[in-house]
Order: C-alpha cells, then sequence, then structure tokens
C-alpha cells in the first residue's frame, strides 16, 4: 500500500479533524470525568462505521477495525483527559469550562488517533489483521492504562503505538527513540519524628524541622554519589509539612516527593538508599525517620523493533525524524509496554508555552501529518507481526 495513499486520505480529513480538535478544546474534563468525551469519540466511531468493544468501561472506549482477513492485532493508543488550570490563550475556541483546558493536547492525541482510524477504515479491505484504537481515560492520574488492561483492552495485542506532542520539536518532527524514553515515577513519604517543645527552649525538645531539613539537603547525595553519572534519577522533595505556630517546635514533620528514573536497577534500589539516609541522618539529631515509598508507573522503555516501525512509517511520508530526548517525566503508556512490544513517540508541534501551561498551544497543521503517521505505522506493524 502506498504511503501516498494513506496521506492524501489524511489530508482530506484535515478540515475536519481539525474542528474536532477545536469542540473537543472546548470541553475539557478532568480525569475520570470524560463522559462527555467518551461520548463524542464514541459518536464520531460509530458514524464512520467503526465497532465499539463492550467493556465495561465507565470513561473512555476501545474500538476495533478489522481487515479484509484475520492477522495480527495492532493498538493506537490516546489519552482523552484535561487539565485543573485556566485557560490565558484567548483563542476563539478556547476552553468553556472555568478552571479546565486541555493543557496538555491530548485534545490534539485524540485529533490524531481518531484520523488514523478514519483512515484505517477507509483502507480496511486492502490489509489482514485488526487494529484496535485506544481512547484511554485518566492518563494524568496515571490510573487508566491498569485500568484499560484489567478489562482486557489490551487481550490478543502484538504491538502497541502512542504519542505525545512536544511544543519545543519543530512542527511536524517526528521524535523517535529505542530503549528508555521516560521514567518510572515513584512517590516517598518520610515521616520524621522528634520531640515537641517551646521554640524558646530547644535544648528540651528535638526538632524534627531541623532534622527533615537536613534529610532534604541529605537525600540529594542519593544522585550524586550512589547513582553512577551514567545513569538517570531524580529525588525531588516537594512539600514539607511541620508546625502550626510560631513559638512551638511540633512533635513531627512530613515531607512529600518524587523519585524518578530510568534504569529498572536503580529503581530497585531507591527505597533501601532513601530509608538508610533519612534514617541516618535523623538519628543524628535524636530523632527518627519512616520512609514510605509507593510504586508508580515503570518508565517507559520502547522497543526497537517497533521504533524502527515508526521510522519507516515516517520515512515514507517524508516527515523529517530526529533522535527523541529522554524526559524525566513519567507516563502511563508505560503500562502497556510491560504487557506487550511498542513504540511511544514525540510528534513536534513547534509552539513557545510547554505543557502544563496556561497558554498552551499546538500547530494544528500537524494533525493529519500525525493521523497518516500512526496509520501507516499500524499498517506496518500489521506486515511485521504476521
Amino acid at each position: 500500500m502506498k504511503t501516498s495513499q494513506v496521506m492524501t486520505l489524511a489530508d482530506s480529513l484535515g478540515p475536519r479533524l481539525t474542528e474536532i480538535r477545536r469542540e473537543l478544546h472546548r470541553h475539557p474534563e478532568l480525569s475520570g470525568e470524560e463522559v462527555w468525551t467518551t461520548g463524542r469519540l464514541r459518536e464520531w466511531l460509530t458514524a464512520a462505521g467503526i465497532e465499539i468493544l463492550p467493556l465495561p468501561l465507565t470513561t473512555g472506549l476501545v474500538a476495533e477495525i478489522k481487515g479484509a482477513q484475520p492477522g495480527p492485532v495492532i493498538a493506537l493508543r490516546t489519552d482523552i483527559d484535561a487539565l485543573p488550570v485556566q485557560e490565558e490563550t484567548g483563542l476563539p475556541y478556547a476552553s468553556g469550562v472555568p478552571g479546565k483546558m486541555h493543557a496538555c493536547g491530548h485534545d490534539f492525541h485524540m485529533s490524531v488517533i481518531l484520523g488514523a482510524a478514519l483512515v484505517l477504515k477507509t483502507l480496511a479491505g486492502e490489509f489482514a489483521g485488526t487494529v484496535r484504537i485506544l481512547c484511554q481515560p485518566a492518563e494524568e492520574t496515571a490510573l487508566g492504562a491498569i485500568q484499560f488492561i484489567q478489562v482486557g483492552a489490551l487481550d490478543g495485542v502484538q504491538a502497541v503505538f502512542g504519542l505525545h506532542n512536544k511544543p519545543d520539536l519543530p512542527a511536524g518532527h517526528v521524535g523517535i527513540k529505542a530503549g528508555p524514553l521516560m521514567a518510572a515515577v515513584d512517590t516517598i513519604t518520610i515521616t520524621v519524628t522528634g520531640r515537641g517543645g517551646h521554640a524558646a527552649i530547644p535544648d528540651a525538645a528535638v526538632d524534627p524541622i531541623v532534622a527533615g531539613s537536613a534529610i532534604v539537603m541529605a537525600l540529594q547525595t542519593i544522585v550524586s554519589r550512589n547513582v553512577s553519572p551514567l545513569d538517570s534519577a531524580v529525588v525531588t522533595i516537594s512539600a514539607f509539612q511541620a508546625g502550626a505556630a510560631h513559638n512551638v517546635i511540633p512533635p513531627s514533620a512530613t515531607l512529600l516527593g518524587t523519585v524518578r528514573t530510568s534504569d529498572p536497577a536503580v529503581r530497585a534500589r531507591m527505597p533501601e538508599l532513601l530509608g538508610r539516609v533519612a534514617g541516618q541522618v535523623a538519628a543524628g539529631y535524636g530523632a527518627a525517620a519512616q520512609l514510605r515509598f509507593d510504586d508508580g508507573t515503570p518508565p517507559v522503555v520502547n522497543h526497537p523493533a517497533m521504533a524502527e516501525v515508526v521510522r519507516r512509517a515516517a520515512g515514507g511520508l517524508s516527515m523529517p525524524v530526529v533522535e527523541a530526548v529522554p524526559t524525566m517525566g513519567g507516563e502511563d503508556f508505560a503500562e502497556y509496554l510491560q504487557h506487550v512490544p511498542g513504540c511511544f513517540i514525540w510528534l513536534g508541534t513547534g509552539c513557545p508555552e510547554g505543557w502544563h501551561h496556561p497558554r498552551f498551544m499546538v500547530d494544528e497543521s500537524v494533525i493529519p501529518k500525525g493521523a497518516a503517521l500512526f496509520a501507516s505505522a499500524a499498517l506496518e506493524a500489521l506486515s511485521l507481526c504476521k
């Protein structure tokens, strides 16, 4: 099948996909609340004759495009939730919901994957196999992918592909990288226990604020002195909660933070390293520290063969390809990659403001290009996996 045919079909859908993206942008819904969004996606897919699978989902949906003959099952995934951000773009199609905005571009993602689905439906008589469309809720809370896996959305799938817009990448450029692309996301809670007392008589107390402050600084040595310079890790304490009065030393303090790692071996060492540093530093101040380490999403690690599938698809469409720059941000697409090989890519949108900014925007001219890319990648993967 000629890639020019795929691009022609995607280009013809461009105006409609832009309208769809703007409608989605006007109606943002937060994680777990995507009822209206799910309904509209269902309407657009059903109108195109695309089957919606009867899975037990409150929000989000799974659809399938069956080819002329049986064959492999390839999945294309889009996230569908928005953020609690007040939009400041001034666009005529800006969010109509106060305090909510598609500030991460999931409306763009939906338009791209919906476009790919429409292209593939038109070409269904020319391929063998099935393309499954995952319209996944709750990416921002990292709950949606696990939910989809639990209800069977990934059953029988042999490869999965997904994307994220990249504002700092030129519009239409494709960032692809085999191996680690995004980090594991884990959370920590450190409870520092001292002995409360009068702020004017500190010698009669054990100050958990002083001990906690020392712990915050000491934790940074884990990355600089316990993790190889050739590996990546981040330890950030993002909240320090203690006390309620100017003249009282509190009995305890709580530190909240995030830990990001790319290598599973480094990730596995983190609870022991963090617990040891926190506990021994606290003991040096006469206090005690208790660590709670909560596993979050694993790292996004692209399968080399699937990265090559997207690379070939982009090349066939004459889309510029660059080596994707990894980030310590996280993505629950990683959950799918724990079960089947796949590839997550950057799709450049060339805009000045980054993700989660109230003036975040995307270059809509990239939508049909993205639709063609994912339709082509699905067709390439069907040929590879048969």
